[in-house]
This record gives C-alpha cells, structure tokens and sequence, in this order.
C-alpha cells in the first residue's frame, strides 16, 4: 500500500487528491479503542439474532458472518454517529447534508470462505461515473492484515464501468493493511472483496453506507426507531439517521407548513 493516502490526520485537500486518485483512503487511530470494545462486545449478541432469522427465511446460504442494520437505541451506534469521524470529508464528496444508508456488520473468519463480501463487487448498482451518490467506511475492529482477509481494492477501479476479471484484479488489487481503530472511506464506485482469512481468528468490521439525502434508504431508519424518539436526538443525528429525509404517508403529512414537512427543502 502506498503511504501517499494513509493518514492520521489530513487536510481536507489531501483527501480530495486520494479520493479522486485512489478510490480510497486510510485514517489510522480514528476511532477511540472504549469505543471499539463496546462494539465488540455486542458483536456475538447481534449475530446471533439476525443469524436465526437469516435461518429462519431460509436466507442462511452465503451469509455467514453478516450483521445487518445494527442502528437500535440502546448500543454504540447513536454515540458513533454523534461523534463521526470524516464528517466533513463525507459532505465535501456528497456536495452537502448526508444520510445513513446502513450500518452493518462483518465477522470474517477461516471457515466464511464463500460469503458475497468475497467476491468481487462494487456498493453501487448503478455506476454512477463523477455524480458522487454515495461513500462507503469500513471501521477497523481488529487489525487488518494480509492474514486475516484485508479488504482488497483495486485503485483507480472507481473510474471504471465495467467489472475487471478476476485474474487483473487479483494481480493488481491492493489489502487494505490498517491498524484496530482505523477507518477506511471508499468510493461507492470501486471494485473490491473482502479477503480470506487464514488464521484462527476472527477478523471484524463495520461497514457503513452514506448517501445524498434522496436516495432511499436500505432500511427505513426513522420509522424503525421512532418519530417520536427522533426529537429527542440534536439536530446532526436527525440528519445523519435520515429524519430530515422520511417520506410522507398520508395526505396530512403531505399537506405541511414547510417547518414541519417530513422531506425538508435543504435535503438535496
């Protein structure tokens, strides 16, 4: 990996270069390590629960290993969002007020060899070439490393439509070596794959997804945790979380002062 766009700190200039050369850029120590272990210790917890319901809807196949929409009011993701780290540099590269597209989970281990995190993929459906939509992060929950299945990318691939084959990606694709506590922001538009992990240990992350408000939501955030609960939270979560974004259900809430309406006017 090149040390050109790994930082600790950066300007929002340096960030701008990377990301527009790179598809991707490193920040080591982001993340403060009493966070990191409340997030850890919820991991086992949060598996379990969506695994039996993976097994359930007889979705389990190709799986394993994949936490999905971990935001709930009552662990470590209000105080993540409340504490961001890249605020600015997400709403530099989205031009503006951002939401949460999800907030998932990976526990890659030896025996998780075939999950769809390794193959390789972009976060997109849609290329959507220099109309930025949406920018991924990976927070690194145990140090990444060339043994335990490192997310691959494959600089520059964010400018590109079409898939790479598999043996140029292979051949060019860079891991993404970073320390626990580290965050990796991404273009949405770059090719990558989760690595494989070789070792007796679990190799863990969260991924998140933010988009421009308009795009729709994996998961609809706010009617999950409550509108209610959503006016107990500062004006930044409300945004972040997507409560400045709803869509209305009805023509009372369509028919709204403009302070009052569920998608408000700055939203994009």
């Amino acid at each position: 990996m090149k040390n050109t766009f790994v930082y600790k700190r950066a300007t929002l200039a340096e960030f701008k270069e990377a990301i527009d050369e790179y598809g991707w850029v490193v920040y080591e120590k982001a993340i403060n390590q009493k966070l990191i272990s409340e997030i850890i210790s919820s991991f086992d917890t949060c598996y379990s629960m969506r695994r039996e319901i993976q097994m359930l809807n007889g979705i389990e196949v190709n799986m394993e290993g994949t936490l999905h929409h971990l935001l709930e009011k009552d662990n470590f993701s209000l105080e993540l969002l409340s504490k961001l780290y890249c605020h600015r540099e997400i709403r530099d590269f989205l031009g503006g007020n951002y939401i949460l597209n999800g907030i998932n989970g990976v526990i890659n281990s030896k025996k998780a060899k075939n999950t769809y995190i390794h193959n390789i993929h972009r976060d997109v459906r849609t290329f959507s070439g220099e109309n930025r939509l949406m920018i991924q992060m990976i927070i690194v929950l145990d140090d990444f490393t060339i043994f335990n299945g490192a997310t691959h990318f494959l600089s520059g691939s964010h400018k590109l439509d079409c898939k790479p084959d598999e043996k140029h990606f292979k051949a060019f694709a860079q891991q993404a070596i970073a320390k626990k506590g580290s965050i990796i922001l991404f273009d949405s538009n770059i090719w990558h794959a989760g690595g494989t992990n070789f070792t007796r240990k679990v190799r863990r992350a969260l991924t998140l997804g933010f988009t421009k408000p308009y795009i729709k939501q994996q998961f609809d955030y706010p009617r999950f945790l409550g509108y209610e609960f959503g006016e107990t939270l500062n004006s930044d979560l409300r945004q972040i979380i997507g409560y400045n974004a709803r869509v209305p259900a009805s023509l009372h809430e369509y028919y709204q002062p403009t302070s009052q309406r569920m998608y408000k006017a700055d939203q994009g």
